[in-house]
């Protein structure tokens, strides 16, 4: 394996990581369950692509086979989150489920 292929590996495999603390953080921290969704689905599925892509390159590099097992799981990623976070917000604004009031620190002109 080539050292630029596994410096490039694991630099997708760790952002991959910071990604997906940003999210956790973001589902906590966010106010109501539409901007949680929105964190949860949109920076899951970006962590996941960084992972999977990192996995595929380092096995690309090391073993030199391509791994369609890992094509396709980033493939039904790309293809489940956005579907499921549309879900769970269309089941939350058919319930009723209403946004958070913010309050408005600064006027705005």
């Amino acid at each position: 394996m080539t050292a630029v292929g596994e410096v490039l590996a694991t630099v997708l495999i760790a952002l991959g990581g910071i990604v997906s603390l940003f999210s956790a953080l973001g589902a906590i921290r966010f106010p109501d369950i539409y901007t949680r969704s929105h964190a949860a689905s949109k920076s899951t599925a970006l962590a996941v692509l960084f992972a999977l892509l990192g996995a595929f390159l380092y096995f690309l590099f090391a073993d030199g086979h391509l791994s369609i097992r890992l094509l396709l799981g980033i493939f039904f990623v790309f293809l489940t989150a956005p579907v499921g976070s549309h879900v769970v917000c269309r089941a939350a604004y058919r319930t009723g489920v209403h946004l958070e009031e913010l309050e408005q620190t600064a006027p705005v002109e």
